[in-house]
């Protein structure tokens, strides 16, 4: 049986990847600030420690899950923090995996590395823009600079780009909505007829799989999406839903939001956050073999 090294284990896509790894009697190994409890544990701060080398010995592959994805806060130093754990701790990790022969190197990046999408459009992995925002860009750069690592070396390097996930245990804004709906304090939003890619957190445990097993993924960019768009209407009736909560009849005009935005950047980028398009177009890694078995609408109400 493969060994498998984990890293970013505790995280929401981390715990759901480690649960299916056991199911299928992996021999795992992880990378953490704590114990794990039943997983062979590395001790390992990304952001104050260097990586062990013990850590990769006789891997055979690596799920590369950590990373930095707070909003940017104007703390000091913190665009050095999005460089050291997106960029050089994933740099560092894939050069040690090619120095103990790992045969593949899954990294996790964000749909956003490839740009913010067109209105009205699907971007697909040929569709690079410049990332906007630290995160996106530091991811950006990860990808081209362990694409180019992973080319001179043994190791196979892929890259998952997933849409926004959801699922049991997620944080966040879909977390922080669904609170809303159900304490009453979340305004109806309108139909805007803008365009949402998601994803399932179990299908996104299964594209990482798949990813792994397939040699047509090797030194490839992937986006997952569960194959549907939904606009932010949609999202919120099904939260609803969800919730057995009666979908109001009424809704926060558009206009009001624009008023919202126009009042400084910070205002405007969280309605953009709440209403804008983020359409992704999962095709490349559909040709491959992979199938969303989710949707939004297979949501519970005991997941949140």
């Amino acid at each position: 049986m493969q060994k498998i090294l984990v890293t970013g284990a505790t995280g929401f896509v981390g715990q759901h990847l480690i649960e299916y790894l056991k199911l299928d009697g992996y021999n795992i190994r992880a990378i953490s600030r704590k114990l794990i409890p039943g997983v062979d544990t590395v001790i390992c701060d990304f952001l104050e420690d260097d990586i062990p080398e013990n850590a990769l010995k006789d891997i055979d592959i690596v799920f590369h899950l950590a990373g930095y994805a707070h909003d940017l806060k104007n703390e000091p130093g913190i665009e050095q923090t999005y460089q050291k754990i997106n960029v050089n701790v994933t740099v560092d990790l894939l050069s040690l995996s090619a120095k103990h022969n790992v045969k593949k190197f899954i990294f996790v990046s964000s749909a956003k590395a490839g740009g913010s999408p067109v209105r009205g459009v699907c971007a697909a992995e040929k569709d690079q823009n410049d990332p906007a925002g630290i995160y996106g860009k530091t991811k950006r750069e990860a990808e081209l600079k362990i694409l180019e690592k992973g080319r001179k070396s043994s190791t196979h390097v892929s890259i998952l780009r997933p849409a926004l996930i959801y699922g049991p245990k997620v944080k966040g804004n879909l977390q922080l909505m669904m609170q809303g709906i159900k304490k009453g304090w979340f305004p109806p939003l309108p139909e805007t007829g803008n365009q949402r890619s998601m994803i399932h957190v179990d299908d996104v445990v299964q594209a990482l799989l798949l990813l792994a097993s397939d040699q047509r993924s090797n030194d490839e960019i992937f986006i997952v999406t569960d194959g549907k768009t939904y606009s932010s209407r949609d999202i919120y009736e099904i939260m609803c839903s969800t919730l057995d909560k009666r979908i109001p009849r009424w809704f926060v005009p558009q206009f009001l939001f624009n008023v919202i935005a126009s009042i400084s950047s910070h205002l405007r980028y969280r309605i953009d956050k709440l209403l804008g398009d983020e359409c992704y177009s999962s095709k490349k890694i559909q040709s491959i073999g992979f199938k969303a078995k989710k949707t939004l609408k297979d949501m519970h109400e005991t997941d949140y």
